[in-house]
């Protein structure tokens, strides 16, 4: 359950993802935002206005998918890391998959990875096509991999070999070394953990860095990850100012 875990059902995915036939007519970006929250960049930076405007900031984003070029600028701009590109038409067999990437050392083109669903599970074997990286503060690297088009509804995350100094939860500067300390402690929940570290209380609310964090729980402690408990999730949250909760007129709705 979404609002349990952060993970969406299939048929919550589905409701983002376009129809069959634009999917075949090239990129397009994919919007996992399912929650209404104060959150609109996504909207603001589409050069072609894919991304309808909002009436309220707390609106889901409503992209218009024949005007989407799947340019990525979007996925880049999300704080949340909930937008993906998706191109079933790159191949005959594969399609491609544009993610946005935040961990260290980057993969290389050419260098096969394993393709996570958005539990973390194992799914397959994906290639990575390209790698696009910015030193721009406001951007964050994508990697575009390939995968077998019947898995392009569940590859929402890659995973490679990782060196103990490798940075896991980038919104905290959580090393995969730490994370490891913290489980030999006998932090051994993912809720403890993040009492502990702050793991996955940044913007994007953990949706990189937990399915590692469940990984490696599960090989010290020998329990499935499915069977894990990947904590308490909550959506993110834009803080005010006092006096703009002071100016609030709850009869009619907003500030006066």
């Amino acid at each position: 359950m979404l609002e349990k875990t952060g993970v969406p059902t299939p048929a919550q995915v589905d409701e983002v993802f376009p129809p069959p036939a634009r999917l075949t007519q090239g990129p397009v970006a994919i919007i996992e935002c399912f929650q209404h929250i104060p959150c609109n960049p996504c909207a603001t930076c589409c050069p072609r206005e894919a991304i309808l405007p909002f009436t309220d900031i707390n609106d889901r984003p409503t992209i218009d998918n024949n005007l989407c070029n799947g340019c990525t600028i979007c996925l880049t701009k999300c704080p949340g890391l909930a937008i993906i590109v998706v191109d079933e038409a790159w191949s005959k067999d594969r399609a491609a998959i544009k993610l946005p990437y935040e961990f260290r050392p980057l993969p290389e083109k050419g260098q096969m990875v394993t393709a996570l669903d958005r539990e973390g599970n194992p799914v397959g074997q994906a290639e990575v096509i390209r790698v696009a990286y910015t030193n721009s503060m406001n951007k964050v690297p994508i990697v575009s991999i390939a995968v077998d088009k019947s898995l392009i509804k569940v590859v929402r995350h890659i995973a490679m070999d990782r060196q103990s100094d490798s940075t896991v939860c980038r919104c905290n500067d959580l090393t995969l070394e730490e994370i490891r300390d913290y489980i030999k402690q006998g932090y051994t929940s993912v809720d403890e953990i993040k009492r502990m570290a702050r793991l996955g209380m940044g913007p994007c609310q953990g949706r990189s860095c937990l399915p590692i964090v469940l990984g490696e729980l599960s090989r010290a402690t020998g329990r499935p990850a499915a069977e894990l408990c990947p904590g308490t999730y909550r959506p993110v949250v834009k803080s005010i100012k006092l006096g703009a909760l002071a100016e609030y007129d709850h009869e009619k709705e907003g500030p006066q």
